[in-house]
C-alpha cells in the first residue's frame, strides 16, 4: 500500500509538531501539556524542581495555602484562589497543595 506524497508531508508535521511539544515541555512524568498551558507536579522536597515550557521551575517551600518558587530565577510566591502570577513569560498559579507536592498552572 502506498502513501501519497502530500499525506506523507502531513504525517511527517504532525511527527515533527509532536516531538517539538515533547522537547520544549521537558518530556516528563510531571508535565502534562497541551498547545500552550502545562500542569505541573513538583514534590515538596529541597531542590525539587522540573523544566515547563522552556523555564525551570524549583521548590522553594509551601504552608497550607501558599507556596514559594523560583520561577526563571524569580522567586515567586503564589497562593490557592490567587490569579496567575507573570514570571519569565508565563502565567503561573497554584492549583493545589498537599503534604506530598504541589500542582500548579502555566501558560504562556
Amino acid at each position: 500500500m502506498l502513501i501519497s506524497l502530500p499525506r506523507r508531508r502531513i504525517a511527517a508535521a504532525l511527527a515533527s509538531a509532536a516531538l517539538g511539544l515533547t522537547l520544549l515541555t521537558g518530556c516528563s512524568d510531571d508535565v502534562s501539556c497541551g498547545l500552550d498551558q502545562c500542569t505541573v507536579n513538583i514534590k515538596r522536597e529541597t531542590n525539587a524542581s522540573v523544566e515547563v515550557l522552556g523555564v525551570q521551575a524549583k521548590f522553594i517551600s509551601a504552608d497550607e495555602n501558599t507556596v514559594t518558587l523560583d520561577v526563571a530565577g524569580e522567586q515567586i510566591q503564589l497562593t490557592k484562589g490567587q490569579q496567575a502570577v507573570d514570571v519569565g513569560g508565563l502565567q503561573v498559579s497554584l492549583s493545589s497543595v498537599t503534604s506530598d507536592a504541589i500542582q500548579i498552572e502555566v501558560s504562556r
